[in-house]
């Protein structure tokens, strides 16, 4: 945490956990959803997470160069902003979020292309923002069809 961008990269600290950082950066993304939700509209929050989307692409390379792996374990704002998309475009009711977090999780674990390819072809802050944004998309694609098909 020698700089503001490891803090930031690392979510806040959520990051550090020894066990699954991806997993509980993904909560802690959830739990802050919870928390900015009732003060921002659909669209301020869009923006901010566009905000942190680009200021995380910087600060998940500097900490990815100075830890000497650019996609490092504790780099875990590459999950937390693509799930506040999610949520974002999710019911707001906590069996639609569960299956969101999960479906998220998976696409995220067994990274489909073209995830697949940033995570292993583009090496720098924007590759390993960007598998997880597709996770994102994968995810909300696959709510949509549960959507539609679900009474």
């Amino acid at each position: 945490m020698a700089h503001p961008a490891h803090l930031v990269a690392c979510g806040f600290g959520s990051g550090l956990s020894p066990r699954a950082p991806g997993t509980i950066g993904t909560l802690f993304a959830w739990l802050s959803f919870l928390l900015l939700r009732p003060y921002m509209s659909d669209f301020e929050l869009l923006a901010f997470i566009v905000v942190c989307f680009i200021g995380g692409v910087l600060a998940v390379h500097k900490t990815g160069v100075d830890l000497g792996v650019i996609d490092h374990g504790s780099i875990v704002w590459d999950e937390i902003v693509p799930f506040w998309l999610v949520l974002l475009f999710c019911p707001d009711n906590w069996l639609w979020q569960i299956t969101a977090f999960c479906l998220f999780r998976f696409f995220d674990i067994s990274k489909p292309q073209p995830a697949r390819y940033f995570d292993e072809q583009v090496k720098n802050g924007f590759g390993v923002m960007t598998d997880d944004l597709v996770a994102a998309g994968y995810t909300l694609l696959v709510l949509a069809i549960l959507r539609f098909v679900l009474p």
